[in-house]
C-alpha cells in the first residue's frame, strides 16, 4: 500500500502541480470571456428558472429545473465540503480558500456550457429515459467518438472514488477516532458501511427520478442547516471575520512570507490544493453535473446552462466558504495534528460546544448520502453509453458493484482515497475541456438565439406563455 501511495502521489503533484489545475482555469477564463461574463448576465435568470416559473410538465425530460439542480447538487455538495475545504487548508494554508473561490467563479461558466449541451445532444428513448451528458456531446456535437468513450470509461471509474469511497471513508472518519484499538476502528467503519449501502440501494433502484425525489427534499434542508450553524458561529466571532479575509488574500498570493522563495512556494501549494478541492467540491469542468440537467424537462438548453450554474455558486461561494471560515476563525488549521473532517468537527465544536461536533457529523452522514446516490446515476449513465445494446444489464450490475464497494470506501485509508479521487477527477476533466473549448463557438450562437427569443428589454413584464 505504501509503494501504491507513492506512486499515486507522483501522479497526482504532476497532474494537478504542474497541469490541469492551469487548464482549468485557463478554460473558464476562455469561457468567461467567450461567453461575455455569461455567469453574471444569466444569473438571476437562473433563478427564476429554479423558482418555478418556466416549469412546462409537458416538455420532454424526466425531472423539473428545481430537482435537476437538486440531484446535481446532492452528487456536489458532499464532504468536499467539510473534509475537502479542511484538507485544502491544512495542506495549501488559508489562501487554497481564494483559489477555491476563484475555481467557483471560472467554474460557472464552464458548468453553464457543459449543461447546456447536455441538454442539446442528449438522447431520449421511447419510454421517455434520458441519457445525456458530455459523452454524448463529445460523440454527438463534437464528432469525436475516441473522446466520448474516454469519458464514460472516467467518469464510471470516478464514480467509485469521488462519489462512492471518499464519501463512506469520511463519514466514519470521525467516529473512528473514538476507538483506541485498530480493530473496534475497523468493525465500527464497516458497520456503518453497509448501513450506507443498503439505504443508498434502495435508493438508486428507482432511477433518476427517485434520486431526484430525495435530493429536492434533503439537499436544502442539509444546506440550510448546516449554513445557519456557521452562520451563528461567525456572527459570535465577528471581530475576526476580518482578520480571516485578510488571512485568505495574503496567504493566497505569499504576501505574508519572509523570502521570495517561500512566497513562491507557498502560493503555488495554496493554488495546487485550493484548486483541487474546489474542483472537488465543484466539480467544474468535470462534466458530471451535465449527466444530471440532461434529464430536466426542457426544449431550451441555454435555460438549463443558467440553472446549473447556480451550482458552483451554492457549493462553493456559500457552503465551503461557511467551512473555510469557521477553521480559519478556531485557529486550529495550524495545528498539525488534525485535518479532514476531523479538523472541521474541532473547529464547530471549539466555537459551539457539544453542538459543533453534532453539526459536522450530521452535515457529514447527509452530505455523503446524497453525493452517494447521484453520483451512482453518473456513473450508471457512463455505463448505459458504453454498453449499447447490453446497456441495461450492464446498468443493473453497476449499481450492484457501487452498493458493494461503500462498505469497502469505509474501511480503506483516507490519504489513498482522496488521492485517487484527485486522479479520476483530472482524467474525467480533459476529454470534456476539449469539447467545451471545441464547441465554445455554437453555444455562443445558441446563447445569443436565446437571448433575440426571450431575454428582452421587457421580459419582466412577459410571462413563460407570451414568449413560447
Amino acid at each position: 500500500m505504501v509503494h501504491i501511495q507513492h506512486i499515486l502521489d507522483i501522479i497526482d503533484a504532476y497532474l494537478w502541480g504542474h497541469f490541469l489545475a492551469f487548464i482549468l482555469l485557463a478554460v473558464g477564463i476562455f469561457l468567461t470571456l467567450r461567453l461575455k461574463l455569461i455567469q453574471f448576465r444569466l444569473f438571476f435568470h437562473g433563478i427564476s428558472c429554479v423558482s418555478g416559473k418556466w416549469d412546462d410538465k409537458d416538455e420532454k425530460g424526466e425531472i423539473t429545473y428545481f430537482q435537476a439542480l437538486s440531484t446535481a447538487l446532492s452528487a456536489t455538495i458532499g464532504t468536499g465540503n467539510i473534509a475537502g475545504v479542511a484538507t485544502a487548508i491544512a495542506a495549501g494554508g488559508p489562501g487554497a480558500v481564494f483559489w477555491m473561490w476563484i475555481t467557483a467563479l471560472l467554474g460557472m461558466s464552464t458548468k453553464f456550457t457543459c449543461c447546456m449541451l447536455a441538454v442539446r445532444f442528449r438522447e431520449i428513448d421511447e419510454e421517455g429515459v434520458v441519457a445525456g451528458g458530455p459523452m454524448y456531446y463529445l460523440d454527438k456535437g463534437l464528432g469525436n467518438r475516441f473522446l466520448a468513450v474516454l469519458f464514460a470509461i472516467f467518469t464510471a471509474i470516478a464514480s467509485f472514488g469521488i462519489g462512492n469511497m471518499v464519501q463512506a471513508n469520511s463519514i466514519v472518519d470521525p467516529f473512528i477516532h473514538k476507538f483506541d484499538k485498530e480493530l473496534h476502528r475497523y468493525i465500527v467503519a464497516l458497520g456503518i458501511g453497509i448501513i450506507m449501502a443498503i439505504l443508498v440501494g434502495i435508493v438508486i433502484i428507482g432511477g433518476v427520478k427517485r434520486i431526484a425525489k430525495v435530493a429536492e427534499k434533503i439537499v436544502p434542508f442539509m444546506a440550510l442547516v448546516y449554513v445557519m450553524a456557521a452562520i451563528i458561529i461567525i456572527f459570535l466571532n465577528i471581530d475576526k471575520l476580518f482578520f480571516v479575509l485578510k488571512l485568505i488574500i495574503s496567504n493566497a498570493f505569499g504576501i505574508d512570507s519572509i523570502k521570495g522563495g517561500i512566497a513562491g512556494y507557498s502560493v503555488m501549494k495554496a493554488m495546487q490544493f485550493g484548486i483541487a478541492r474546489g474542483v472537488f467540491s465543484n466539480e467544474s469542468g468535470l462534466g458530471s453535473a451535465a449527466i444530471a440537467h440532461a434529464a430536466a424537462k426542457t426544449k431550451e438548453p441555454v435555460r438549463e446552462g443558467a440553472v446549473a450554474m447556480l451550482g458552483p455558486f451554492i457549493d462553493t461561494i456559500v457552503i465551503c466558504s461557511m467551512t473555510a471560515f469557521v477553521i480559519l476563525i478556531s485557529g486550529l488549521y495550524d495545528d498539525g495534528t488534525l485535518n479532514g473532517a476531523a479538523l472541521s468537527a474541532a473547529a464547530f465544536n471549539k466555537a459551539l460546544p457539544k453542538v459543533g461536533t453534532h453539526v459536522v457529523s450530521f452535515g457529514l452522514i447527509l452530505f455523503a448520502f446524497t453525493t452517494i446516490i447521484g453520483w451512482s446515476y453518473y456513473g450508471d449513465r457512463a455505463i448505459y453509453y458504453l454498453f449499447g445494446e447490453k446497456r441495461k444489464i450492464a446498468t443493473k450490475i453497476y449499481r450492484w458493484f457501487y452498493v458493494i464497494m461503500i462498505p469497502v470506501g469505509a474501511c480503506v485509508p483516507l490519504k489513498f482515497v482522496w488521492t485517487l479521487s484527485d486522479i479520476t477527477n483530472g482524467l474525467m476533466a480533459i476529454p470534456n475541456l476539449i469539447g467545451l473549448v471545441g464547441l465554445s463557438g455554437y453555444v455562443y450562437e445558441m446563447i445569443e438565439d436565446y437571448k433575440k427569443r426571450f431575454l428582452t428589454p421587457n421580459i419582466s413584464l412577459r410571462t413563460k406563455e407570451d414568449v413560447r
